[in-house]
């Protein structure tokens, strides 16, 4: 995408702190998980009644809304923060030259920011239908992978990937990454049937509470197994140091949100230990990603040397006589 010359005075800020503003982006979304925890282990989802203003007269909270009022409606605020964010990290990839990749990147992460607040007025204005506000968390898991490849993105090169490991391995880092994919939405599944739904009006999905946590709890083990392979089958082929130590960060942040969920399922579901279960979700799929991302790397593109020039007639060697 070519840059305006014009306006390069505007990028120049962003791109020099672009790799900061998309860490900050990164954050934020997983941030967004946390507070939606809030809402909903508050029993604040209806804190707003309706969508896409608070009440019926009024965009902002009121007085008379009391403490669900004000969780509901920061909820919303934080998508103006995460808007603004968006937009910066937009303006830094285009003072970028030549990174096309990190302005499109940018482009779906700014997308998504208003389709997150649509789907989430759909789940105030359906009641908070379980299945609803869970597409609105696998939307936020979406997100964090789009802000992830941004930020990393960033301090890459323009040449083509190129592996670091064997291609098996490869393959095992990808089932992993779908075994972590699927415990993020089996344990959706769980929290659609347990008792923290956003309003004590609100609806549950109907399935059976410890039937879903048991198939959570058994991917949970089949991550963890898979994850541990990975870590091991780094080690045995000397791969690159920092994709041996994702691999490690990723097994300890499962380890401890398996104990987090061990611990909350046994003590009925206390709300600090939820919102720390919510926040070590998206931490799991972050370090997920960080595996994913360590497995390759794409270095600086550098043109092929022109091939030497054949000497002219005039300029080859004269033989010794």
């Amino acid at each position: 995408m070519p840059r305006v010359k014009s306006f390069e005075p505007l990028y120049r800020p962003f791109a020099t702190w672009l790799r900061p503003l998309a860490l900050a982006s990164l954050v934020a979304n997983v941030v967004l998980i946390v507070t939606g925890a809030a809402v909903r282990l508050t029993d604040s989802g209806l804190g707003c009644p309706t969508w896409p203003r608070c009440t019926d007269a009024s965009y902002t909270t009121t007085s008379a809304m009391g403490v669900h009022g004000m969780i509901e409606f920061g909820n919303r605020l934080l998508t103006f923060v995460l808007a603004g964010l968006a937009i910066a990290c937009f303006l830094g990839a285009l003072g970028r030259p030549r990174r096309q990749s990190l302005v499109r990147l940018s482009v779906l992460v700014g997308l998504g920011i208003p389709m997150q607040g649509v789907l989430g007025g759909i789940t105030v204005l359906t009641h908070l239908n379980p299945w609803v506000v869970g597409l609105h968390f696998l939307l936020s898991i979406a997100l964090i992978t789009l802000a992830y490849a941004f930020w990393r993105r960033i301090g890459e090169g323009d040449g083509d990937p190129r592996p670091l490991v064997p291609a098996p391995l490869r393959t095992l880092a990808r089932v992993t990454a779908l075994a972590s994919l699927a415990v993020v939405a089996a344990g959706v599944v769980v929290t659609g049937s347990g008792p923290h739904s956003g309003d004590r009006g609100a609806k549950r999905n109907g399935l059976d509470p410890a039937a879903v946590s048991q198939v959570h709890a058994d991917l949970v083990f089949l991550l963890i197994g898979l994850s541990m392979a990975v870590w091991f089958a780094l080690r045995a082929v000397s791969a690159p140091p920092a994709a041996v130590r994702a691999a490690l960060i990723l097994v300890a942040v499962e380890l401890g949100q398996g104990l987090i969920g061990f611990v909350q399922y046994f003590t009925h579901l206390p709300v600090l230990l939820v919102a720390a279960h919510m926040l070590g979700a998206g931490l799991v799929w972050w370090a997920t990603l960080g595996v994913l991302w360590s497995l390759r790397e794409r270095p600086t593109h550098t043109p092929a040397d022109p091939a030497p020039a054949s000497p002219s007639p005039a300029e080859e060697p004269v033989p010794a006589a």
